[in-house]
């Protein structure tokens, strides 16, 4: 079952209004989910879970945690180790950029996350995702929008999906050091589509995203 809640307001900062109230309906183990790399040109999806204890005191130790786009990296890597130690399980799902051009980037990131939940040494009883409703999952889920910065779960979450993918971006670098992976992390900017003209796709671009599948026609 999936249900998604369209709010048109957002708080300061995530809460834990939503685990609280699922808690309080009996769903104990509850998972935030978020992803990494959606839109970007090149490298694969990441995603994370995170299930966060039912104790309030996580909202002082998390207090600078948000939606990971409003962080600095500085910020992000502060508080990851925080994240992954106060929490119950974390874990990280990916999808490489052969099966996001061949199921597409929903589907691929979708595919992501339900690694992710698979990886936890056990099962949630209920999933928080940020935006998507994943495919074919049988864990009841609610999809919010801009859920990174309502659910402390979700914002937790998207830190720990951002790092990692960046992290793997970076060794990527050293791989294909034409592209300079490691400062757009493999997200469109006029370097990197500058890079991609003059010297081609590498192994982990997306060849079904538009800027690929243009570059291409124009060097036939």
């Amino acid at each position: 079952m999936a249900r998604k809640r369209e709010i048109y307001s957002v708080p300061e900062k995530p809460t834990l209004e939503y685990e609280q109230q699922l808690w309080g309906e009996g769903f104990h183990i509850v998972a935030g989910l978020d992803e990494a790399g959606r839109g970007a040109w090149a490298g694969p999806v990441f995603a994370a879970a995170v299930v966060l204890p039912r104790d309030e005191r996580i909202l002082r130790l998390l207090d600078g945690v948000r939606d990971s786009k409003r962080m600095t990296a500085n910020q992000r890597n502060l508080y990851l180790d925080c994240i992954k130690s106060v929490s119950v399980g974390w874990t990280i799902g990916m999808s490489t950029n052969d099966e996001i051009d061949t199921l597409g980037i929903v589907s691929a990131t979708c595919l992501a996350m339900q690694r992710a939940i698979d990886n936890l040494s056990f099962n949630p009883t209920y999933l928080l995702v940020d935006y998507i409703q994943i495919e074919h999952c049988a864990c009841p889920q609610l999809s919010l929008t801009k859920g990174d910065c309502r659910s402390l779960s979700i914002a937790a979450a998207s830190v720990i999906a951002k790092t990692a993918r960046d992290a793997y971006m970076i060794k990527e670098d050293g791989r294909f050091p034409y592209y300079n992976f490691a400062q757009h992390k493999g997200y469109g900017t006029p370097q990197h589509r500058a890079a991609i003209e003059k010297y081609g796709p590498s192994k982990i671009h997306r060849m079904s995203f538009r800027p690929l599948v243009s570059s291409l026609q124009v060097n036939q």
